[in-house]
């Protein structure tokens, strides 16, 4: 089942996913293929925690292929950056997967919470 149909659910599970980011493209949150779930992404924060700005990307990542939501944004020095809220909710379904990472190893933290759905 790609996309369960979320009218009539059975079980709502809170969660949250965190990242110490480097370099690299890194699962924040994965919806795995066979699940039988929807997983609705609430909020994705970056939280740059070093003395320089850096650039950041998060994307969802499906079917081989990565869709930005945020491509080489700024985040200041010691600040975080919102790049989805609840009012700008999204879903992963089967097989979907929120990445991130930044220009720079381990100066940042990349968090969502979201809800899985069946």
């Amino acid at each position: 089942m790609a996309a369960p149909n979320i009218v009539n659910v059975a079980n709502i599970m809170a969660t949250s996913g965190y990242l110490t980011a480097s370099n690299v493209m890194s699962n924040i949150a994965i919806n795995s293929i066979g699940s039988n779930t929807v997983v609705k992404i609430n909020t994705v924060l970056v939280t740059n925690y070093s003395s320089a700005t850096i650039s950041a990307n998060v994307d969802v990542f499906r079917s081989g292929s990565g869709y930005l939501m945020a491509g080489g944004i700024s985040v200041p020095a010691n600040s975080t950056l919102v790049v989805s809220g609840k009012d700008t909710a999204f879903y992963l379904i089967e097989g979907d997967s929120l990445r991130g990472n930044a220009s720079s190893n381990s100066v940042a933290y990349i968090s969502s919470s979201y809800e899985i759905i069946s």
